[in-house]
């Protein structure tokens, strides 16, 4: 009888929580997430747990669009181009202020984006400049009036005003960045729509409404950034009520969530790719014909059936399909166990090794289960005789190792914001494979397709930059850096009585225009 009570007791809770879900009693929102932020200081963005909450806090000069990733104004009211593309001159807005009271003026702009570039400012860091290879080709940023910034590159750059609209580029306040010093990543002040108030490490991160907000001030009284490590605990309190929002659901909730009528689901094709990484520097992964045994023994198609459900695409090569630059005629890497033993033992290999492969502690948009993933990749690497022992480490170890480069294989994924260049740099380009904050964690340096993707930053004609873009994701098809396993679906759940979050295709999660019904 106990035991029939106890369950009965459950039910009830839940069928109470559920009609909860449906009759918020106050108009905090809540939104839970696998994983906490790093660090909160755009400069330093790296993470897409850091960006999430860095998105709702700061604003860029220009942004991307709710519905796009098209450039519309933000501090910036209007700009111009001129002298063939070389100078950017941008109105700000007037009468808007940092949350620390400051008002935003052109200094203030200007202050913020030679932080990120400039080694010699005084508040400048080396990893600030790891993110946007773009703003490398500033070469000069003057106020030209009290809400006048001209920012002057050395060589036009189409994809410059993306370069602003993106995280590194958000405006932080000078004044608070003198006054705290390297603690303003854990006490940011910004111009956005919600103002840091607490950070409680691995719990929660806790903003408040910005009521002089020049977009009109959040219609919640809070939004507080909730770390609900385990997938299926946060499903059960969106159930209840305790949280009104989350992410990275598996495929198995998405189903649940489209037949829970006190439910709603986002979901759309992602601007992502999950992939493994092979660590370029380390033997035997340092020889193409061994990372290409590795690509060879994994079966991509079973792996979207079986652990992503469908929810996802087989990815080709790095760059999704949907995106322009896209090259399907990139090397496939099918699978093929036959000719990955043939390829390890061409390598001297013909017994296969041991390494080690790093899985994710936490769900990604990419990669909503990456502790399957890994059983699925461990076990077609012993297949072939790749002995692979499955490691993994918190979260901000997790990024910080493989940063440095401290893997042989491992799990991780990127979420781009609608550029082929983005992508492809960030993890292929020998610029950005500098320890310890390197973004190509496979250590992958080509000169050719350094200069290829060089050639395409500085060109604006599209069919010349899909050429060059082709080439590149050619010969990382031949080479064999990381294999992408897959362009996952971009998926947000939310209680019915929730409205206006915006769950942006860059990966991010706007919360300044939610509510409730």
């Amino acid at each position: 009888m106990r035991f029939t009570t106890v369950i009965a007791a459950l039910l009830a809770l839940l069928l109470a929580g559920e009609q909860l879900a449906a009759e918020p009693r106050h108009k905090s929102l809540v939104f839970g997430r696998s994983a906490d932020a790093t660090f909160l200081d755009p400069a330093k963005f790296l993470d897409n747990e850091s960006a999430m909450v860095i998105e709702n806090i700061f604003d860029g000069l220009v942004r991307y669009r709710d519905d796009s990733t098209r450039i519309e104004p933000a501090l910036a009211q209007s700009w111009e181009v001129t002298d063939g593309g070389l100078v950017y001159t941008f109105r700000l807005r007037q009468g808007v202020h940092f949350h620390d009271g400051t008002e935003l003026d052109a200094q203030a702009a200007r202050f913020s984006l030679l932080r990120k570039i400039d080694p010699a400012h005084p508040y400048y860091r080396p990893q600030f400049s790891k993110m946007d290879a773009t703003l490398k080709g500033v070469r000069a940023v003057e106020a030209i009036g009290p809400h006048t910034l001209r920012i002057t590159l050395k060589a036009p750059d189409p994809l410059f005003l993306s370069a602003l609209a993106r995280h590194s580029a958000y405006i932080v306040s000078p004044a608070a960045v003198k006054s705290l010093g390297d603690e303003f990543d854990k006490r940011p002040v910004g111009t956005g729509p919600f103002v840091f108030s607490s950070w409680v490490k691995d719990e929660r991160i806790v903003l408040a409404p910005n009521a002089k907000y020049f977009g009109g001030a959040p219609k919640i009284d809070a939004l507080v950034f909730k770390v609900v490590r385990d997938p299926k605990v946060r499903m059960l309190e969106l159930r209840a009520g305790s949280i009104q929002v989350m992410d990275a659901l598996t495929p198995e909730q998405q189903v649940e969530v489209r037949r829970n009528p006190v439910l709603a689901l986002d979901a759309r094709p992602g601007m992502n790719v999950g992939y493994l990484a092979m660590n370029n520097e380390r033997p035997p992964l340092n020889n193409p014909k061994v990372r290409l045994a590795i690509a060879h023994a994994i079966n991509r198609p079973a792996l979207v059936k079986s652990v992503y459900l469908g929810m996802a695409s087989q990815a080709r090569t790095l760059v999704p399909p949907s995106m322009q630059g896209f090259n399907p005629k990139a090397p496939e890497m099918a699978y093929d166990p036959a000719l990955s033993r043939k390829l390890l033992r061409e390598a001297g290999l013909p017994k296969g090794f041991e390494t080690t492969l790093w899985a994710m502690p936490v769900s990604r948009p990419y990669m909503p289960q990456p502790d399957m993933i890994a059983r699925f990749i461990q076990e077609n690497l012993a297949s072939v005789g790749i002995r692979a022992k499955i490691v993994t480490f918190d979260w901000a170890a997790y990024l910080a190792k493989a940063y440095a480069g401290e893997h042989d294989l491992c799990l991780l994924g990127w979420v781009s914001t609608g550029d082929a260049s983005d992508i492809l740099g960030h993890l292929l380009d020998q610029d950005n494979a500098v320890k310890p904050h390197a973004s190509n964690i496979s250590f992958y340096r080509n000169q050719q397709v350094h200069d290829l993707l060089a050639q395409a930053r500085a060109n604006a004609d599209e069919r010349t930059r899909d050429a060059l873009f082709a080439q590149v994701q050619d010969i990382a098809g031949r080479e064999a850096p990381l294999v992408p396993l897959a362009h996952a679906n971009q998926t947000l759940a939310f209680s019915r009585h929730v409205q206006g979050v915006v769950n942006h295709q860059s990966g991010v999660i706007r919360f300044a225009k939610a509510g409730f019904r």
